[in-house]
This record gives C-alpha cells, sequence and structure tokens, in this order.
C-alpha cells in the first residue's frame, strides 16, 4: 500500500527497483554468512534515555543490536536512527532483537495486522456484512407498488457479480417490477470532510485510494476488458455495466498493444462518456483497463440500473440516492418496531475477508473494517470517532496499552500517517493475540515470505522461505514488516521491523535490511 504510487503492496511489486533484488540477496547473505562462521552477535546493551516512552505496562526496552544486522542496517545507506526493531518469542522471554523499540514510528500496511487483531476479537471469525433490500409498498403480481430500497451494509468486497445474481434471487421472489425507485441507501458510515482529510486523495490511477462507501460496488473501480479476434475485431466490456453512459471506442489498429479509459462527465453532454483509445490488434489478446472513476456523477445509481435491468427487472421509476430527509421503511418506529428485509446478501466471512486483507494490502477492505468496529453497527451508522474510541478501548483492555503514543489507529489502513505504533508494543499485541483463539487463523491470512501474497518476491531462497509470516507495509516514506518468523530450531518469534526516512530514494534500501533482519532470526536454533 502506498500512499501517492501504484501500491508495491502487490506481489512482486517490492523487488521491481533495478537492482534491489541483488542488494536484498547480498544483505541477507552477509547475516546468513555472519552465523553460519560461528560469529556471536555483538550486542549493543544499552538503555537508550529521553526515547518515547511506552505504556507503564511494558518494561524499557533494551538495545540489542547484532554485529551481522547492524553492518545490513548500515549498508541500506539509511542512518541507524531510521529503524525501529523489535523481536521477541511468541510465547515470551527475552527480546532477541530490539533497536528504537521504544519510538513510535509510522506503520504503513502492517496497521492491518492490529485492525485484524480487534476485528477478531470484537466481532468474530464468522461476521458477515449484509447488503439489505427493503419494499416501501406492496408487492402485487410481480409488480411494487413503491421504492425498493437497496441498504448498503459495508460490504467492501460486494462485486457486479454478487449483485446480478442477488437480483435475480429477488426477482425469482416475486419481485420484477418496481413501479417506484430504486433508492440507494449509503447511511451506514457517516465520514465528514476531516474523517477523509489524513489520507491521500483518490485518483484515478490510484484505485487503492478510493474510500469507504457502505454500498461500494466492484472496490469502487471500473474494469474495461478487451478482447480481439482473429477477424480484428475488439469486443469491449465493461464492469459494472454503467446505464446510460455512451461507449466511446477511440482503438486505432496498429502495431502497438497499449489502451487506456477514461470516463468523461463534464456536464456538456446528456450522458457520461467512457472513452477507450490507444492502439490495438489482433496480435494483443485480451487485457483488462482498472481506474476508479472520480468526480463521476450518479455512478453508482448507473450501475444498480444496469445489473438490475440486466437481471430481468423492469424499473419504471429511477435509481436515486436517499437523502436522509425522507422516511424509509428500515427505521425503527416509535412503537419499537422495525420493518424486515424483502432480500439479504450476506458477504464473504471476516475469516476469509482478513486473508484477502491481508495477503493483497487491500486497503478499501481495512477501512470499512475499522469503521465496522463501531458500536452497535450496522444498526447504527459508524463513524470514524466512534470506531477509533472502540479500538482504543480494545488496546486498553486486550492489550494494558493507555497511550496512545504507544499504539494508535486511524483508518485501520495504513494510509494514514497518523497510524503508528512502537515497534515492542506491536509485538506485545502479537503475544497477547498467540494466547488467544484466533491466532492460527490470523497467521494463515498473512503474507508468508518467498510464497504468497506481497511477500511472494521477497526472500527467496533464504532461510526465511516459508517460514515467515508477516504483513508488509510500503508508503513514499515508510517500509515496514510485522508477524512471526519460525526460527531453524522451531520457535516462533514476533517480529516488528519498522522503518522511515523522508528521502524516497534512500527508504528502498530498508527493504534488504529488514528482510536480512527476517533472515538472522529465521537462522537462529
Amino acid at each position: 500500500m502506498r500512499d501517492s504510487a501504484p501500491s508495491p503492496d502487490r506481489p512482486g511489486h517490492d523487488d521491481a527497483a533495478a537492482g534491489l533484488l541483488d542488494r536484498r540477496r547480498c544483505l541477507v547473505r552477509l547475516a546468513a554468512l555472519a552465523l553460519a562462521g560461528g560469529a556471536v552477535p555483538a550486542h549493543a546493551a544499552r538503555r537508550r534515555p529521553g526515547r518515547d516512552s511506552a505504556a507503564a505496562s511494558l518494561p524499557a526496552p533494551v538495545d540489542q543490536l547484532p554485529a551481522a544486522l547492524r553492518q545490513a542496517l548500515e549498508a541500506s545507506g539509511l542512518p541507524l536512527e531510521s529503524f525501529g526493531l523489535h523481536a521477541q518469542p511468541l510465547d515470551g522471554g527475552e527480546a532477541l532483537l530490539s533497536w528504537q523499540a521504544a519510538r513510535p514510528f509510522v506503520l504503513a500496511s502492517t496497521s492491518k495486522l492490529l485492525t485484524s487483531m480487534a476485528a477478531l476479537d470484537l466481532l468474530g471469525p464468522a461476521y458477515c456484512w449484509r447488503t439489505r433490500a427493503y419494499l416501501s409498498g406492496p408487492l402485487t403480481q410481480g409488480r411494487l407498488l413503491g421504492d425498493l430500497v437497496i441498504r448498503g451494509g459495508g460490504d467492501a468486497t460486494l462485486t457486479s457479480a454478487d449483485l446480478l445474481q442477488w437480483f435475480r434471487e429477488i426477482q425469482a421472489q416475486g419481485l420484477r417490477e418496481v413501479w417506484g425507485d430504486i433508492v440507494i441507501n449509503r447511511e451506514a458510515f457517516r465520514l465528514r470532510p476531516e474523517d477523509l482529510a489524513t489520507t491521500p486523495e483518490p485518483t484515478p490511477e490510484r484505485p487503492h485510494h478510493v474510500r469507504p462507501d457502505a454500498l461500494a460496488l466492484d472496490a469502487g473501480v471500473v474494469r474495461v476488458a478487451l478482447r480481439s479476434d482473429a477477424g480484428g475485431r475488439t469486443d469491449i466490456e465493461v464492469t459494472p455495466p454503467l446505464h446510460d453512459v455512451r461507449l466511446v471506442n477511440s482503438l486505432g489498429r496498429g502495431g502497438g498493444c497499449a489502451a487506456s479509459a477514461v470516463l468523461r462527465d463534464d456536464g456538456s453532454q446528456l450522458q457520461p462518456q467512457l472513452q477507450v483509445s490507444g492502439q490495438w490488434s489482433p496480435r494483443c489478446g485480451a487485457q483488462q483497463i482498472r481506474f476508479a472513476p472520480v468526480g463521476v456523477r450518479d455512478l453508482g445509481a448507473r450501475a444498480i440500473e444496469g445489473l438490475w435491468l440486466q437481471a430481468g427487472g423492469v424499473l419504471r421509476g429511477r435509481v436515486v440516492e436517499h437523502d436522509g430527509g425522507t422516511p424509509t421503511p428500515w427505521r425503527v418506529t416509535e412503537a419499537g418496531g422495525g420493518a424486515a428485509p424483502f432480500a439479504e446478501h450476506l458477504s464473504a466471512p471476516l475469516s476469509v475477508q482478513l486473508r484477502e486483507m491481508n495477503k493483497r494490502s487491500d486497503n478499501l477492505i481495512a477501512r470499512h473494517l475499522m469503521l465496522s468496529l463501531a458500536p452497535d453497527f450496522p444498526d447504527r451508522s459508524a463513524t470514524a470517532e466512534a470506531a477509533r474510541l472502540r479500538m482504543r478501548e480494545w488496546l486498553r483492555r486486550r492489550g494494558g496499552l493507555r497511550d496512545e503514543a504507544v499504539v494508535g489507529l486511524d483508518t485501520g489502513s495504513g494510509l494514514s500517517r497518523l497510524e503508528r505504533a512502537t515497534p515492542q508494543a506491536f509485538v506485545h499485541l502479537l503475544q497477547r493475540a498467540a494466547r488467544g483463539p484466533h491466532w492460527k487463523l490470523l497467521q494463515r491470512t498473512l503474507p508468508v515470505a518467498g510464497v504468497d501474497g506481497t511477500l511472494e518476491g521477497r526472500l527467496r531462497g533464504s532461510a526465511a522461505q516459508g517460514r515467515a509470516w508477516l504483513k508488509t507495509g510500503t508508503l513514499l516514506d515508510t517500509r515496514g514488516l510485522a508477524g512471526c518468523v519460525q526460527t531453524r530450531g522451531g520457535r516462533m518469534i514476533a517480529v516488528t521491523l519498522l522503518a522511515h526516512h523522508p528521502d524516497q530514494n534512500l527508504i528502498a534500501g530498508a527493504v534488504p535490511a529488514l528482510d536480512a533482519c527476517v533472515d538472522w532470526i529465521a537462522h537462529l536454533a
């Protein structure tokens, strides 16, 4: 997850920089050779006064930086002060590695691991998000003489295919024609402009910055699929299907295979236009263009209308956004009763969504998950402040961490630089989680070094391959790893390894240095 560039927290992206892989292998080998040669780790063991203090429940850490790792950190080109490191057995005991462990560091996407812990504790692994349909009038002979209200429940993984199938099921239940409007209700999330100010503005080319939406569809992304046949004809398929959006095919035939798509809605046209342009030929095969349609009016309404019609339904009215002023049928009445939904779509359970979130570092799932922690959600609309308060209460109750300088979460995704923690406190929470009922499940959601997720291209051929379960974190000025590593002797070690430096070129050197720390731990007995 990155704040102003395409996300490298995708499989293989962290190895994209030229020469970085060779440098990483060199540093990992340096740490391994130091151990293989019988070098005894030289600990610079001293207490460092003047650091940001941890919560009273955590002892002041002692800096311990083995000689091999000091060399690896220095070889990164970053000052040692740029790193915050802590590694301790998962079941307790003395720290094996500690450096600036009581100083808060920006977490980047490693914060998703903390969000995961809280969600498993507070919601449970079987928790599902519910998208509901309500009727505002009588249903007679397949005709709804009123509005069909679609209330989003915060499902970040709802797709066009899901909604299309659900609409078909609704129609099979007997609702085929809506004589009123389809009303979209997104009130499950109530976010103010200031709640969004700490994260980057979404742009078409950076869909990983899409903001929370209680009725998000296809993660707020439009996909344009191009397929060419032998006759030179190019088929264009748009997902979700956008009702009353004009598709303009401006592709030129040529030797290149480069296409782009843009959704134009400047108000000068009667209908928005989706323009696909570039060079395309039969040999290009298939390609998919993904972009976030920022600033396009009524996009959700157009998608829902397109899917309702595609499912075979009839709509006499329009698709409109609920404005919050008109009474709606699911509101609890003064008598204490509430209307039952006509139909309900359940998301995949939390246990499945966590795997998707952590393996791929999905920001939207994390942000929705954080908001879902708000008390009484979804019966009461979630606010960012309510979610943060419940997270702080969880940190106090679960980890005894009362100082927000020790651990602080904002959006739950790591996109906000207000999300910080000390490496020691993070490890402490990992140790607490390991004693809980959901640890094995949580561990399975994390990328595995050299195997899958955002670690697929890292630590291959090292002692840590297949034996390190770590959440990665990447911002322009931050790199991080957090999770657990199994030593050669079979011990499980909780680790939090963070690096921060304002120079975006220098911070890239933190990746091989942090990998060297993981490999060093994996070599231990």
